[in-house]
């Protein structure tokens, strides 16, 4: 369970992005500075574009950055509806970032290959340096659903079946792999997200609740997701 959650709320959703764009510069800047790259792992969703759409306009050495994904479904290479895609379209086509740098997930394989594949590849990248999750209506990040039942606890890239949201099949960074950070922002926006909030203040059993850094999490939050 998490034991340390900073909270950091704004008025609207814009303003939770520009805040997020201005850590994820910073935390870039220093990781590049330190250690000569910058791992992220990208998630999906609204405001996420619009962080990376933001972030397409920013001064950075995108040549050190190193891009890797928490979650993506099950679909074609160059479906619109992966995340891959969004965020290639919003940010990764858009700057000066190798193709060798960007680590998609294989998901047009069917999940049992892309889980091996994309273990393979999380065993070569060691610690993140920053992890960008988002929070579903009934409390999910990445595709880690509620009831959801992952026995491997050691593994580092779940098989997921049965997705409440379709499609069903798509696989995910565990819960063990996506707490591997040096850094970690939730970000939550929107009305709809209310409820799964309190729970997760109230010390509910969520899957957003599992992601555990050293450091613990950050939460950018906009007034409507947590009035």
């Amino acid at each position: 369970m998490q034991k340390i959650k900073q909270w950091h709320q704004f008025d609207t959703a814009a303003q939770v992005a520009d805040a997020v764009v201005e850590q994820i510069l910073s935390i870039a800047e220093a990781a590049i500075e330190k250690r000569g790259c910058f791992k992220i792992v990208l998630a999906g969703g609204s405001t996420p574009e619009k962080i990376y759409q933001l972030l397409a306009n920013a001064k950075t050495d995108w040549s050190k950055w190193m891009i890797y994904y928490g979650d993506e479904r099950c679909l074609p290479a160059n479906d619109k509806d992966r995340n891959s895609i969004m965020a290639t379209n919003a940010l990764l086509s858009k700057v000066a970032i190798s193709p060798a740098n960007i680590f998609s997930m294989p998901t047009e394989l069917g999940a049992v290959e892309a889980a091996r594949k994309y273990r393979l590849t999380i065993a070569d990248a060691g610690q993140f340096d920053l992890v960008l999750l988002g929070m579903g209506e009934d409390g999910h990040t990445a595709s880690l659903f509620p009831g959801h039942q992952h026995n491997d606890l050691d593994d580092t890239v779940h098989e997921v079946y049965n997705s409440p949201k379709p499609p069903s099949d798509r696989i995910s960074l565990s819960a063990k792999t996506l707490s591997n950070t040096r850094k970690l922002f939730f970000i939550v926006t929107g009305d709809s997200k209310r409820d799964p909030v309190k729970q997760w203040k109230l010390g509910a059993d969520l899957p957003v609740a599992t992601i555990s850094p050293v450091a613990g999490v950050d939460i950018y939050i906009d007034k409507a997701a947590i009035n």
